[in-house]
């Protein structure tokens, strides 16, 4: 569509121009041909048997110079026009991760058997993102019907909604929904209502960061519906909460039937359909303000450069959702855990700060060696209601091709590009700080790092060590603006000065005394 509008922006333009001076041009003079007359002198220019004056030259350059006008203008117009409306076919919701740039969630439907009124499926869901997860209360799937399908039974998974299963008789349905919303089981589910990779209350986590759980599958017996390949249809407009908005699924796209080796690998079967959906995750649909925020400080320098201001709201937008709470407030605890009815979602509440983030990351230059500099990295909880487990962080910084040790956290170095690695995902050690509690004293973890420093690009000049960028459970953070990072003082080569100083002063009075002498 946006190549369309292209092309015809383009044969516009180029024929725009030439209607505007046809239509420009005075009535006598459209369609003649001009050639000077010898004759007549150099005044003078010979049209067709008629003659031009110095005056209706001028006219006529006149003319032409407005019509040179109007066409610059209309040229603009035109510009401006298809721009707005090639712009409207541009979403801002485009999911695409620098980090990752091949990261989406797949689900695949595998038609295992055909009944006599339907199939029977097995719907995998794989996190093929490497450092985004999809946290409790975990992901919720819809789509919908193609034709007048409906479910007999689910395995692994169940439907929100019955919806009206009244014309059936005897035998009902477990949703007759035209438009079913699907959700995962609860762990401690009977084991005869699960299947492989269920029943984790719908957390998925990321690839990198736990692949044995970063796919979750369900069994659904589907009525109603083709019996062959050529008679059965795909759903249409899946949508994927994970477990809010961010993602976009595209259209269900059949491909080559899945292929089952058994357990002593010496068969192999497959299914008898399948197809699969793609869906992309973009921050900008999840929350149009960020989550976290970044703050520095360094051992040179004294300033700690905070969180920006309102990095993630303020508080006197009253648009915002959610609320803010005083740290000193009395009776703390009544005020964020109220007494309410069971079932009950509270709004987020976090402590009340100049950014109003419910993380921060601070980024601190500890120490500088010979070989090596060292960084802490502290990241805050300022969340009441809410703790993070599974949590991992993401930072990208040009000395990460050349890490030495990494404390009290696990360390795996991404390479979102050939022969590009300076960017890191760090996360918890299981059972250790893997939990990052909500706001308090235990709502904070820390790790430092020790990096082997490169001779060639190593440098404590212009916020070098700082990083790049930080994402939090795929979030991008909010970094402070270049100018304000810590840097060198301005007496950094003063050591060399005194010294200097201190040997070259004695001698000049010494040549002082001796000379007055």
């Amino acid at each position: 569509m946006i190549e369309g509008w292209k092309n015809l922006a383009a044969i516009s333009l180029s024929i725009s121009p030439l209607i505007l001076q046809a239509k420009h041009l005075p009535p006598r003079l459209s369609g003649l041909k001009f050639k000077p007359d010898p004759s007549k002198g150099s005044g003078t220019i010979f049209v067709s048997g008629s003659c031009l004056t110095n005056r209706a030259i001028t006219n006529m350059e006149s003319s032409v110079s407005r019509s040179t006008s109007v066409v610059s203008k209309m040229s603009f117009l035109a510009v401006l026009v298809v721009f707005l409306i090639s712009s409207s076919y541009i979403t801002s919701t485009e999911a695409y991760d620098a980090l990752d740039p091949e990261g989406n969630i797949t689900m695949k439907w595998d038609v295992m058997s055909w009944t006599p009124d339907g199939y029977v499926a097995v719907v995998t869901m794989f996190n093929f993102q490497k450092y985004r997860h999809i946290p409790s209360p975990g992901w919720t799937l819809g789509w919908k019907w193609a034709k007048k399908e409906v479910i007999w039974s689910m395995v692994g998974a169940q439907t929100t909604e019955q919806g009206d299963c009244s014309k059936y008789k005897g035998n009902i349905p477990h949703c007759c929904k035209k438009d079913p919303t699907v959700v995962d089981l609860l762990p401690g589910t009977p084991y005869n209502q699960q299947i492989a990779n269920c029943c984790k209350g719908g957390v998925l986590n990321s690839w990198v960061q736990d692949p044995g759980n970063a796919a979750s599958s369900f069994q659904i017996s589907v009525g109603a519906a083709g019996t062959t390949n050529k008679t059965v249809r795909v759903p249409r407009n899946f949508t994927l909460m994970g477990p809010g908005p961010g993602y976009t699924c595209g259209p269900a796209k059949v491909v080559r039937p899945t292929k089952f080796v058994t357990t002593d690998t010496r068969r192999t079967t497959q299914a008898m359909m399948t197809w699969n959906i793609t869906c992309t995750y973009s921050q900008f649909l999840a929350q149009r303000t960020p989550t976290c925020c970044v703050s520095l400080s360094s051992f040179y320098n004294e300033t700690i450069v905070g969180c920006p201001t309102c990095a993630c709201g303020c508080q006197n937008n009253k648009t915002e959702s959610g609320a803010c709470l005083d740290p000193d407030t009395p009776h703390l605890a009544s005020v964020v855990s109220p007494p309410t009815k069971k079932g009950t979602i509270l709004p987020p509440l976090v402590q009340c700060t100049r950014h109003l983030c419910p993380i921060r990351v601070h980024w601190h230059v500890k120490q500088n060696y010979k070989e090596y500099w060292r960084v802490k990295i502290t990241i805050t909880n300022f969340n009441y209601r809410l703790n993070y487990s599974q949590w991992n962080m993401v930072a990208q910084h040009p000395n990460f091709d050349n890490i030495t040790q990494i404390f009290s956290f696990n360390y795996k170095s991404l390479t979102p590009y050939a022969g590009l690695n300076d960017t890191a995902m760090l996360w918890g050690v299981k059972f250790y700080n893997d939990f990052l509690s909500e706001a308090g004293p235990l709502g904070n973890v820390q790790s430092e790092i020790l990096f082997r420093k490169d001779q060639a690009t190593f440098s404590f000049e212009k916020g070098w060590a700082f990083p790049r960028r930080i994402y939090f459970n795929g979030d991008n953070c909010v970094m402070p603006p270049p100018d304000t990072y810590p840097f060198l003082p301005n007496g950094g080569f003063r050591p060399e000065v005194s010294v200097f100083a201190s040997v070259l002063l004695p001698v000049l009075l010494v040549f002082f005394f001796f000379f007055s002498a």
